[in-house]
């Protein structure tokens, strides 16, 4: 079996090392010029702080079109940030004030989504460094100057980047989801292996399909915001990238419309050749996405190809053999499952050699025109940006208000706990040098681990306090070895973009370079007092039991919201089958009139086809219902991750939160297996000149099923030729619909209208 591609080799040609790269050099350009040439360290990490703001808000993967007001948006709130915490920082009433009302106001910005959250984060984070000792008034505008230059220069840097290393930053983010849809390959082989666990199995690939949706969503946003006009710099690429974009999609649909009754398969041919050439046969093609994507992302094209003809051949030979022995007439159902699997194979290997060509530098022959469709810009994720959605989340039952509530009584505990402890020590040093030089760590570490997420919360405290204490110890040893500034900055260099590069790979290695980098930058502001690492290392600890105590401080337990996520997974389940069912309708009807003007041309008393006009029309009318049908297959993604993502967020959480763990997770495969069912029978169901009576009784329970009805006992289904292919997916959706049904009833649950808007926005 042919190795897939190390995890190494993908993390050094990713977006993510692009992009901590992009940011570490934005941030340390500062500390480059005003302390490299002009030796003003102290001035140049003032600025570095402020690029620091403007740089987490310029995060790996996002649509490069918006973060340009993004970006001025974060040097705007940063420097009024710094203002305000710098004259706050002089007064002990100051500060109880100042800090908890902004600890509650970035957070409420949670309600904006990622991009919200992120640019909360940043102030958060830049109001906790601003916060390390007070400051006279004339200091405080000379330190929000340097902050506001520093956060302007990262703007420039960053758009100047890009625009250097223009669409190189797209293909990675690309390269990623490539990555991740091989991933998702290799783990529904695992199926067709006799020798693995099938539940297991399926866990694992409803956590590989969790991840590769985000990246998909990333690169949908990254490619479809970008399309070709016909006349710009870099068509020819847009358009290759847009390609791949495409057949990475259509390689998913195949996929995911493969929903097979492996135990069933298992059963019936158990260890036979068939089930190990589709196995090696998905693997195969795992590897040759991955290569592709490795070519796309280091500009490379590839000399070797991996083929499955063989095994697609030998799995066509093994059909034969089956249906000479008779094994069509007593499994016909199974049998045609069996043929089913071969034809997505086949088309499975087109799409992935029409990929790897795709993947190929140089000048594109596709024509720009195809890709100039504005439908494509329905796919795209967008977040409306209102100061109404604020305000209506200020509300105990908002899940972002309670969070702002946790982080702002953290912040009290943060200020009041050395407060009385360094004051009762040491009262010399009075209570404004207490809150200044203590609490602003124990701040940083709270707004760095508090969550909105019990579960995400508790995650990250185990992180960051291993991650600090390697990071505390490491720096120790550079600080104890050297007090040369020269080898300082390199290591703050080596640091920050190992930092930045892996927070949404591993979180423990980024807290252990992220926190050597604010250590050593602190070298540099504060190299006159005695700096202790130790008291950084007690106030993580503190600032942890900090987090994990608030934690519970009006909590958000996901068991709550579990029921609006079952809902929205089946109305988006709804909507796929309904918007499905017209496109075949539609489909259908075109197909029929072909066939009577052709009739026409033979027998005059055949029925009228349409005229040109009607024709066109209902050309336009299947053409928009094609685009409402893949948008529905978008919106049940979205859902399942949403849905599957809570479920293991509440499994995380203590067992006396949880709540009817068995039937959500029962829910949770249903609504997979149905997904993947429609996919399946839809474009059966297009191919077909007139729908049988079993058949159309068996979509009509279906229906009804969905809608919480007593479906009517469905007869037989036609199984004859091509039809047996749509009897199983049939049986399959009217099981998980009764399974479904009964569920929801076992919960309680009231057939009524999809959740509430703002909870929508707040997680899909």
């Amino acid at each position: 079996m042919v190795n897939p591609i190390p995890q190494l080799q993908r993390f050094l040609y990713s977006h993510y090392l692009l992009g901590g790269l992009r940011q570490s050099m934005g941030v340390l350009l500062p500390v480059i010029i005003l302390g490299g040439v002009f030796k003003l360290y102290y001035v140049g990490v003032i600025a570095a702080m402020g690029a620091m703001c403007v740089a987490i808000v310029d995060s790996p993967g996002g649509p490069r079109r918006y973060r340009s007001n993004e970006m001025l948006g974060g040097v705007a709130l940063g420097t009024l940030t710094v203002a305000i915490t710098g004259f706050a920082s002089g007064s002990t009433w100051a500060i109880w004030l100042a800090i908890p009302l902004l600890c509650f106001s970035f957070s409420m910005l949670n309600v904006f989504g990622k991009r919200g959250s992120l640019m909360g984060f940043a102030c958060l984070l830049l109001m906790s460094l601003t916060l390390r000792s007070s400051m006279e008034s004339s200091d405080v505008w000379w330190h929000t100057f340097y902050s506001f230059i520093g956060g302007l220069s990262y703007f420039a840097f960053s758009s100047l980047f890009r625009r250097i290393l223009w669409l190189r930053e797209e293909r990675r983010v690309l390269s990623m989801a490539l990555f991740a849809t091989a991933e998702y390959m290799a783990a529904r082989a695992n199926f067709y292996d006799a020798n693995t666990d099938l539940d297991e199995s399926y866990r694992e690939l409803i956590r590989v399909q969790s991840s590769m949706s985000e990246l998909h969503q990333a690169a949908r946003d990254m490619v479809l915001r970008e399309l070709p006009q016909g006349r710009g710099r870099g068509d020819g690429q847009r358009v290759r990238l847009l390609s791949l974009y495409t057949s990475m999609v259509k390689l998913l649909d195949i996929l995911i419309a493969t929903h097979t009754d492996y135990t069933t398969l298992r059963r019936k041919l158990a260890s036979s050749d068939f089930m190990e050439f589709a196995r090696d046969a998905l693997k195969y093609l795992s590897v040759e996405i991955g290569r592709t994507a490795l070519n796309l992302s280091r500009y490379r094209q590839g000399d070797e190809r991996i083929s499955v003809k063989a095994e697609v051949r030998a799995m066509e030979y093994e059909l034969d053999r089956y249906k000479s022995k008779g094994f069509a007439q007593e499994e016909p159902e199974v049998y045609a499952l069996l043929v089913q699997i071969v034809r997505r194979l086949r088309i499975a290997r087109q799409i992935v050699e029409h990929m790897a060509d795709d993947s190929r530098s140089g000048t594109s022959n596709i024509p720009i025109e195809q890709y100039l469709d504005k439908s494509l810009s329905r796919f795209l994720s967008r977040k409306e940006l209102r100061f109404g959605l604020l305000t209506s989340n200020l509300r105990l039952s908002s899940s972002s208000f309670r969070y702002a509530v946790r982080v702002t009584v953290a912040s009290l505990f943060a200020l009041a706990l050395p407060a009385i402890a360094f004051t009762f020590y040491d009262a010399e040093a009075g209570m404004l040098n207490a809150l200044t030089s203590h609490s602003h760590w124990i701040i940083m570490t709270i707004v760095v681990i508090l969550k909105p997420g019990f579960a995400l919360t508790r995650q990250r405290n185990t992180w960051r306090l291993m991650g600090t204490a390697l990071g505390c110890s490491a720096s120790f040893i550079i600080i104890s070895l050297t007090k040369n500034p020269e080898l300082y900055f390199a290591a703050m260099l080596i640091a920050h973009v190992l930092g930045n590069s892996l927070v949404q790979i591993n979180y423990m290695l980024s807290g252990l370079f992220n926190t050597i980098f604010v250590l050593l930058s602190f070298q540099f502001v504060y190299a006159g007092n005695n700096f202790v690492i130790g008291e950084r290392l007690l106030d993580t600890f503190i600032g942890c039991a900090i987090a994990l105590i608030c934690s519970y401080v009006l909590p958000q337990w996901e068991a709550s919201s579990m029921d609006d996520f079952a809902s929205e997974a089946l109305e988006a389940n709804k909507r796929f089958l309904s918007t499905g069912l017209n496109y075949a309708a539609l489909h259908r009807q075109l197909n029929n009139d072909n066939l009577r003007a052709n009739a026409l041309l033979d027998d005059e008393s055949a029925p009228q086809a349409l005229n040109a006009e009607q024709r066109l029309q209902l050309e336009d009318d299947l053409n928009e219902a094609d685009t409402q049908w893949q948008l529905a297959r978008n919106q049940v993604h979205i859902a399942f991750n949403n849905f599957s993502s809570a479920f293991y967020r509440m499994m995380d959480e203590p067992a006396n939160r949880q709540k009817n763990a068995a039937l959500f997770n029962n829910l949770m495969i249903q609504n997979h297996v149905l997904a993947s069912q429609i996919g399946a029978a839809i474009p059966l169901l297009a191919t077909l000149n007139q729908v049988p009576a079993g058949i159309a009784q068996a979509t009509d329970a279906v229906v009804a099923l969905l809608d919480g009805q007593e479906a009517e006992r469905v007869g037989a289904i036609e199984t004859e030729g091509e039809l047996a292919m749509l009897a199983y997916p049939l049986r399959q959706m009217i099981k998980a619909g009764r399974l479904i049904r009964q569920d929801m009833r076992g919960l309680s649950y009231s057939w009524g209208p999809p959740a509430p808007e703002h909870l929508k926005e707040e997680t899909v």
